[in-house]
C-alpha cells in the first residue's frame, strides 16, 4: 500500500510565539508529535508532503484575516518543523487536495492511502480527508499529530462526518 504523509498548515502565523491569541496550540507537544510522524514515514520510503494555507496579500486580506497572508513570515512553514522533502504546495482553500499539483502528483505517485496531520483538525485537516475521501482516496488523521482550538461539540460534529465519510482516525 503506497502511502504518503501529509502535514498540514504547520505555519508560523499558528505557531511561533508572535501568533494571534486565538491560535493557542500547544506548539511544542505538537511540534515535536508531528516531527516525529515525519521522520517515522521519511524513514520507512515514504514521502513526506507539506501545505501551506496561503491567503492573497490584499489590503482588505490583511486586516480580515491577517495571517497566512501570502509572502509575509507567517505564512511560511514553522521553523522548528523538520523538513525532510521538497514536496511543497500551497493552498487557497481548507482542502489540500483543491491544488491541482498535488493532485496530478499523488495519481502520478500512485498514493492509496494519504495519512494526515497537522492544523487544524476541525478546519482544514476535515476539509482535505473529505477532499481525499471525495476523490477515492483512502484518507486516515493522525490523532497525534493533529490539534484544534474549537470546542469539543465542533471536533465530534467533524469526527461523525469523517467517519461517514470513511475516513479513519488512527
Amino acid at each position: 500500500m503506497k502511502t504518503a504523509l501529509i502535514v498540514i498548515d504547520m505555519q508560523n502565523d499558528y505557531l511561533y510565539e508572535k501568533r494571534k491569541p486565538k491560535f493557542s496550540y500547544d506548539t511544542a507537544s505538537l511540534t515535536k508529535n508531528v516531527n516525529a510522524l515525519i521522520h517515522q514515514y521519511h524513514d520507512n520510503g515514504s514521502d513526506v508532503i507539506y501545505i501551506r494555507h496561503i491567503i492573497q496579500n490584499l489590503p482588505t486580506n490583511r486586516l480580515l484575516f491577517g495571517f497566512s497572508i501570502a509572502g509575509t513570515e507567517g505564512a511560511e512553514l514553522y521553523s522548528g518543523l523538520d523538513i525532510v522533502s521538497d514536496l511543497c504546495f500551497d493552498k487557497l482553500v481548507g482542502d489540500a487536495l483543491s491544488n491541482k499539483q498535488l493532485r496530478e502528483l499523488i495519481q502520478q505517485k500512485g498514493y492509496e492511502t494519504l495519512r494526515i496531520c497537522g492544523l487544524d483538525e476541525c478546519g482544514c485537516v476535515t476539509a482535505t480527508a473529505l477532499g481525499a475521501a471525495k476523490r477515492g482516496i483512502r484518507a486516515e488523521i493522525i490523532s497525534s499529530g493533529t490539534a484544534t482550538v474549537f470546542p469539543q461539540k465542533k471536533v465530534d460534529k467533524a469526527h461523525r462526518k469523517l467517519e461517514k465519510a470513511g475516513v479513519r482516525f488512527i
